[in-house]
């Protein structure tokens, strides 16, 4: 197939998916999309749980493997939206829809790359797909589900919108919830000990630390607390928990036990974290895929975001058309120029690492 029925192809997809709900752990009839678009051009697949994966037509054991993902799942519209999230809208060069951006765009131009590679013979490379769950809330049945099925990857992309430049590191996310203790009395009568103050004064700890180590790329690690809350529904009692939540983002010169030894070592308030899974990672300006990228003119950074690419034990690049900004948003859209340039972008990226 020629790019430009590619791209058609990739459209046509899109708009069925963005058409179909498909929240975190609910993606059974995306994957169900996915499937029958294989059937229908005659790509053998397999399923596990809402993962759909595939294997190039001449895969050969004895050849490293570079892995095609993106993920299909969605987070849930916001109260914003003034266009219906599951209606797919053409209109002025954008396709508007819930997911259109995050992640889509990025699925439908790595699975028309996958096609474009498919039925090739003499590749260095296997090219192996797949098209992966749970990704918005890292969940336990995604990425990390489908991978023992893929066989031994070498190296991969991770479709995200990342305007097609190159993201070679990312940050790693640690969810933190904290409980600051306190004894309950009356208000009126001063009693008890205010968990809430104590709750402030670790809150307060965590807002001005900082983290010595400064990464080039990912620049400093950060905590921040997002979600507070006490067991009171009564004004005039004086709380004896108080709960809260960090948001922690960590370069790639901090473990999350570093991070953690230090909360031990200052806060008066019990936590848990809730996964240390989601590390940060990079890939090395020296490797061949970040080497092809940059001979296609693509410049490089670190993201502030986690993806699945902190799931994956070997290097990956992440990479897609859109633009992160746009994600999440109400009346999410991506133009449809950005799809054709992300399937142009991705076969000349592999062509050049698995056809050498």
């Amino acid at each position: 197939m020629t790019e430009q029925v590619l791209f058609a192809e990739s459209i046509g997809l899109l708009k069925q998916l963005i058409a179909t709900p498909s929240f975190s752990k609910e993606e059974n009839e995306t994957a169900e999309l996915i499937c029958a678009f294989f059937e229908r051009h005659g790509v053998r697949h397999k399923r596990v749980g809402n993962n759909v994966y595939a294997f190039n037509k001449h895969y050969d054991d004895s050849k490293p493997s570079v892995l095609l993902n993106s993920h299909h799942d969605t987070v849930k519209p916001n109260k914003g939206y003034t266009n219906d999230p599951f209606a797919p809208i053409e209109r002025d060069g954008k396709l508007f829809g819930l997911g259109s951006n995050d992640a889509g765009g990025c699925l439908v131009s790595l699975i028309a790359t996958f096609l474009h590679f498919v039925d090739k013979g003499g590749l260095s490379h296997n090219v192996v797909f797949a098209a992966s769950a749970e990704e918005e809330i890292s969940g336990v049945n995604g990425i990390e589900l489908v991978l023992p099925y893929l066989g031994n990857i070498d190296f991969g992309i991770v479709g995200e919108p990342t305007k097609l430049e190159m993201a070679v590191a990312e940050r790693g996310l640690m969810v933190i919830d904290c409980v600051a203790p306190g004894r309950s009395g009356h208000a009126a009568r001063n009693e008890g000990e205010n968990a809430l103050y104590n709750a402030i004064d670790d809150i307060n700890w965590i807002r001005n630390y900082q983290f010595d180590k400064v990464s080039d790329l990912l620049g400093p690690s950060r905590m921040t607390v997002t979600v507070i809350g006490t067991e009171n529904v009564q004004h005039n009692v004086v709380p004896s928990t108080c709960k809260f939540v960090i948001d922690v983002r960590v370069n790639e010169l901090y473990s999350f036990e570093e991070v953690l030894d230090a909360l031990r070592l200052n806060l008066k308030s019990s936590f848990k974290p809730r996964t240390t899974r989601m590390k940060s990672t990079s890939i090395s300006l020296d490797h061949p895929l970040v080497r092809a990228g940059m001979a296609l003119g693509k410049g490089y950074y670190g993201s502030p975001t986690t993806s699945d690419k902190a799931l994956m034990p070997f290097p990956t690049l992440k990479m897609g058309p859109g633009d992160s900004a746009r994600s999440h948003t109400a009346d999410e859209y991506i133009f449809l120029s950005e799809i054709e340039e992300g399937i142009a972008t991705y076969i000349a990226l592999l062509n050049k690492v698995v056809m050498s």
